[in-house]
């Protein structure tokens, strides 16, 4: 049985259409191939969070790929807009994805081909006060990905293998090493916390950047933690004073629980610690000042 599909407007090639009704041809390269990009803009009193970095980001990806912008920056602000106008909710997500198009299937890249551009907004769904209150359980995993994490792609089968471990494990996501150095979880950005300083992976191809990657910075500048960039080892993370998430949905997330085992020390293990609870803050604060 087919799960019901909303009645909401989205984007499809230039047409306004409701989501149910939306269809690309089964010769699509998304489709065949999971040939295209993607962005998730997250919008916070119907204003878009961090629109120029979403749009520096997707740009960075199609052009990885070798497929055109469709659209320049005013072209995605004004789409983007169209899509918060499509729902009643002040918090939302903006999804927006760009395929390489319809063509005979071929694995070599075809040229002179429209890319398709699909576009849509839902309701966030945060994470619940409980979890913000006590943190949340996550599993780890072999980071078993292609080598190029550095492209938002549409091609997620190893990022859906990846969070299907935690979800059969009651956990909320799954934090991955390659060759025993942390990368990232399935659909989150992993920090550590250690003596008061936040520190998170390098960026690689083998990690995406995620948008609070430029944001934690700051806000950890703003509130006067220590932030740096290095490789963390496994052992790092499962000594680590605090272990965080971020992406465009959990803003900036406690973990307590790793593989069953409390993270942190003393008073504060498997408490949210103080680390989190000056960024969470502050990250409150750039919501109310941020956007367009």
């Amino acid at each position: 049985m087919t799960a019901p599909l909303p009645d909401t407007l989205c984007h499809l090639n230039g047409r306004l259409l409701p989501l149910r009704e939306a269809t690309v041809s089964v010769l699509d390269r998304g489709f065949l191939f999971g040939d295209g990009i993607y962005e998730v803009i997250p919008v916070y009193g119907r204003r878009l969070f961090r629109f120029e970095q979403h749009m520096a980001r997707l740009s960075r990806s199609l052009a990885k790929v070798r497929i055109g912008n469709p659209h320049d920056q005013g072209g995605w602000l004004a789409l983007a807009r169209a899509m918060v106008e499509t729902q009643d909710a002040a918090d939302q997500l903006v999804y927006l994805q760009v395929t390489r198009g319809v063509a005979p299937r071929d694995h070599v890249m075809p040229v002179d081909i429209a890319p398709t551009v699909f576009a849509m907004a839902s309701v966030m769904k945060p994470p619940t006060p409980e979890q913000r209150h006590q943190g949340v359980a996550c599993v780890t995993a072999r980071d078993f990905r292609w080598e190029r994490g550095d492209i938002k792609s549409i091609s997620l089968l190893g990022n859906v293998l990846a969070r299907q471990i935690s979800a059969d494990h009651g956990a909320t996501e799954t934090v991955m090493f390659r060759d025993g150095w942390l990368t990232e979880a399935a659909a989150s950005n992993v920090w550590i916390a250690h003596e008061g300083a936040l520190l998170g992976p390098p960026k690689s191809e083998h990690v995406l950047e995620g948008i609070r990657y430029e944001l934690l910075e700051e806000l950890c500048d703003e509130v006067g933690i220590a932030f740096n960039l290095r490789p963390i080892s496994e052992a790092d993370v499962r000594a680590a004073d605090e272990l965080l998430l971020s992406s465009a949905t959990k803003e900036v997330l406690p973990v307590t629980r790793l593989d069953g085992a409390a993270v942190g020390h003393g008073a504060l293990r498997g408490k949210p610690g103080p680390v989190y609870a000056r960024l969470y803050e502050a990250y409150q604060r750039a919501k109310r000042e941020q956007g367009v």
